[in-house]
Formats: structure tokens, C-alpha cells, sequence
């Protein structure tokens, strides 16, 4: 031992290379299309949780007071998808890429739109200014882009639906992106079960070397080394068995599958990725701890957390942007065709119906109903 704290490195008789490595961690990109590929279309729950959410909220419909154009517009956006599709394309685009954009048709000498189209997240990209301020929307096309800026009275024919961002003053932040190391370490547990499944579902383990007192020479230690990270470390080499000569001897360590709990940490991932998007577990069927006793519960917190607040900031959104074509509307989410919501409102029916002290107007007025 030499002083301070330092020693002469010794190896010992007998050599001990083991088949595990800790590299770094590589996380996945946040594009649109990476978002929308790895994310929705490769993962069994972001799929799930996108499908509830969107159709969740697609089913409440809008009303639109005030102009029958404009309610007609809604209804019928376009001649080949109704209202809702329309709807469900744009809820579930802000879930997977926290962006969504709709393009109103106007007809040539007609001032108010005929027709609104849903564009796809990952062909839309802002256009801006030497100053950084957006100036209009490049959407790709099979062959070159066109450009959407804004008509001469202000009016933006490209409605842009977004989730708040902190750092981004124009495109908005995805829950799966929140998400992404979730989905990752769920995506590769899977590709790792998968691999070990296609090598004969072999356990991890370590080569031993000089059981008489023999060690490997420096040279051979380096290139056995180099030959077990090359062949046999990675989810594509995962379980491939080895060919042992010159007294080389397999001992299996603690690092299968099984003792690495992959289901658990699958089942912990996936309760992460439900966390992002705002759905309880439960409704999911992922095991583990459940912060609602029923599913009732579950439920009903998912339609007034998660979907009431996205239908509302999209309806407001609508309207601010249709008002620039249509005056005076008013467009708001009708909760009364929500099923989920009846034993909210026939509570508040029972409370108004026993308050003495209201007029009949004033229970109305109270109870959402118009005169």
C-alpha cells in the first residue's frame, strides 16, 4: 500500500469476466413522426391511453349558439368524416405530439369557411421571421410544400391547438414526450424479453478462467473481452450461448429475467406512461397500487381530470377561432350527453329542487338550462 490512498493493482489467480455492462443510457428522439411510430403505433398502452382520451372526448359534443352556419360547419367539417372523427383526429394528435392543427376551406368569394380539414402533426412546421415570430405554416406535400399565412383582415385559416410548453413560445409539449424514458424502458423490456426468447431464453453470466492456479496473459484478457462486448453483449445478443474451450468454465449470475423482475418493470413503466396522460391505472387493467378504491372512482376522476379540461380549452379554442368568420357564436361542451357525469347532475337537481328560496328561473339559470 502506498501512501496516500494508493495501491499496486494485483490480478488474481483466477480471472472472472462477467457478461454485464452498465453503457450509457440512450433515449429516444421527440419528433413527431419518432412520437408517433415508437409511441402510438409500437406501444400496446400509449395506444390504449390515446384511444381512450380521444374518443372520451370526441363524444361530448359541442354546441353552437347563435349562428346555424357555424353548428352546420361543426357537425359536417368536410363531406367524408362527420364532427366527431374530425374531433377525435385532433384530440388524439395533441396527446401523441402536443400539437394539432385544422385548415379551414373557404370558398372563392365567400368570407366564411365551407369546410375544415385536420392536418397531419409530423407535416406541419411553422414558418417564422428574422425576429423568431410566426408569420404562417408550411405544410408538406407529396411533392414540395405550400405555405399558409394569414388573410388581410388578420384571420388565420389554420387553427393551432397546442399543450403548454415552457421553453417553446409556438409548438407545444406532448405527454408521451414527458413519457419518453418510460416508454423506452417499456419498449425495451419488451425487445429484451423478446431477444432472449429468440436465443433460447439463455440467463446472462460469466466466464471463469484458471480454476489450477492459471490466469489468462493480458493480451488474451483484452481480446476475450473484446469478443464477449462484441458477440454477446446487447438486446440483439441477449441468451446467445457461448462456445467454452481452454478451460474456461460458465457460472450463471444473477441477471436473468426472472430475477430482474422485466414484468414488474414493465408493469412500473406503463403505470408512469397512464400517469403523463392522465389515465388511473385501473381503467388499464395495469397491476400494482391503485389510488381509487373502484373503478367507478377511477373512472369518473378520469372524465373530470383528464377529459373535461382538454374538451374545454379545445371548444375555447374554436370558438376564438371561428368568431373571426362567425359573430357572436358561442360554443361550449354539452355535459348533459355525458353519461358519466349523471349522478353529478342528478345531485344538483336534487340540491336545486329542495332550495325553497330560488324563483323556477333561478333553478334553471343555476342548473345550466336556458329560459
Amino acid at each position: 500500500m502506498r501512501w496516500p490512498w494508493q495501491k499496486t493493482e494485483t490480478r488474481a489467480a483466477s480471472s472472472f469476466v462477467a457478461l454485464a455492462s452498465l453503457p450509457a443510457s440512450h433515449w429516444g428522439r421527440l419528433d413527431a413522426g419518432t412520437l408517433m411510430r415508437e409511441g402510438y403505433s409500437g406501444n400496446a398502452v400509449v395506444y390504449r391511453c390515446v384511444r381512450m382520451i380521444a374518443e372520451a372526448a370526441a363524444s361530448i359534443p359541442l354546441s353552437v349558439s347563435n349562428d346555424e352556419d357555424a353548428a352546420h360547419l361543426l357537425s359536417n367539417p368536410s363531406p367524408d368524416e362527420a364532427g366527431r372523427v374530425l374531433l377525435e383526429r385532433l384530440y388524439g394528435d395533441l396527446q401523441i405530439t402536443g400539437n394539432a392543427w385544422a385548415e379551414a376551406v373557404t370558398l372563392s368569394g365567400d368570407s366564411e369557411p365551407k369546410g375544415i380539414f385536420a392536418l397531419r402533426a409530423d407535416t406541419v412546421r411553422a414558418e417564422t421571421n428574422a425576429q423568431g415570430g410566426l408569420i404562417g405554416w408550411a405544410v408538406r406535400q407529396r411533392r414540395g410544400e405550400r405555405t399558409l399565412h394569414r388573410e388581410a383582415d388578420g384571420w388565420s385559416p389554420v387553427l393551432h391547438l397546442k399543450l403548454y410548453h415552457p421553453s417553446d413560445g409556438i409548438y407545444g409539449f406532448s405527454p408521451l414526450a414527458a413519457a419518453r424514458k418510460a416508454l423506452d424502458i417499456h419498449n425495451g423490456a419488451a425487445a429484451w424479453a423478446k431477444s432472449l426468447i429468440d436465443n433460447a431464453a439463455r440467463p446472462s453470466g460469466a466466464l471463469v478462467y484458471g480454476k489450477n492456479g492459471s490466469s489468462l496473459t493480458p493480451d488474451q484478457f483484452d481480446r476475450l473481452k473484446e469478443e464477449i462486448e462484441t458477440a454477446h453483449a446487447g438486446k440483439h445478443n441477449a441468451g446467445r450461448p457461448l462456445l467454452l474451450d481452454g478451460g474456461l468454465d460458465w457460472k450463471p449470475m444473477s441477471l436473468s429475467p426472472a430475477e430482474m423482475d422485466f414484468a414488474e418493470t414493465r408493469h412500473a413503466a406503463s403505470r408512469e406512461i397512464a400517469l403523463a396522460f392522465g389515465v388511473p391505472p385501473m381503467l388499464l387493467g395495469i397491476p400494482g397500487d391503485n389510488t381509487y378504491a373502484t373503478y367507478k372512482e377511477a373512472n369518473l376522476a378520469f372524465w373530470r381530470l383528464t377529459v373535461l379540461p382538454l374538451v374545454c380549452k379545445v371548444a375555447d379554442a374554436l370558438q376564438m377561432w371561428l368568431s373571426g368568420r362567425f359573430e357572436d357564436i358561442t360554443i361550449k361542451p354539452d355535459l348533459d350527453e355525458v353519461p358519466a357525469f349523471a349522478a353529478e347532475r342528478e345531485a344538483l337537481w336534487s340540491r336545486l329542487e329542495a332550495a325553497s328560496f330560488l324563483t323556477a328561473e333561478e333553478k334553471r339559470r343555476l342548473a345550466g338550462v336556458e329560459a
